[in-house]
């Protein structure tokens, strides 16, 4: 069972788990064992609620496919127990990310003492500047 929060688990049999061998350049094992991990979370079957899997489905991941299954593919470490874990908690990741509602941006405006602390810098560095230049006799 996935533990992702207090309220929140997923088991076992609602995750696919199988080990597929990792992609890249390797060494002795990379062609004889399989130790990268690929995921599959069907997240319309699935025993979450409904304000879980609305939101899932609404993410423009491009783990999530258009059926509603996530694909993680996990191939960082060497075993297979540590993939698996990593997959695990990319999974676990990705639905806690759900779950934060963000908050709602409303635009401001600088205040009047904050763009007249800006006009006078900017003609302060501009006075220096000035100094700076040649001295004409």
């Amino acid at each position: 069972m996935l533990e992702i929060s207090q309220n929140i688990s997923i088991p076992d049999n609602e995750i696919d788990i199988s080990a597929i061998r990792a992609q890249g350049a390797g060494g002795q094992n990379v062609n004889k064992v399989s130790s990268a991990i690929h995921l599959r979370f069907d997240i319309n079957a699935s025993s979450l609620s409904d304000f879980y899997k609305s939101r899932l489905l609404a993410l423009r991941d491009k783990r999530i496919t258009k059926d509603g299954v996530i694909i993680i593919k996990a191939q960082q470490f060497r075993t297979q127990e540590k993939n698996r874990d990593d997959a695990l908690e990319r999974l676990a990741d990705l639905i806690k990310g759900v779950t934060a509602v963000k908050k709602i941006r409303r635009p401001t405006k600088p205040s009047r003492s904050a763009k007249k602390k800006r006009m006078d810098n900017k003609a302060h560095r501009s006075k220096t500047k000035v100094l700076r230049g040649r001295i004409l006799e």
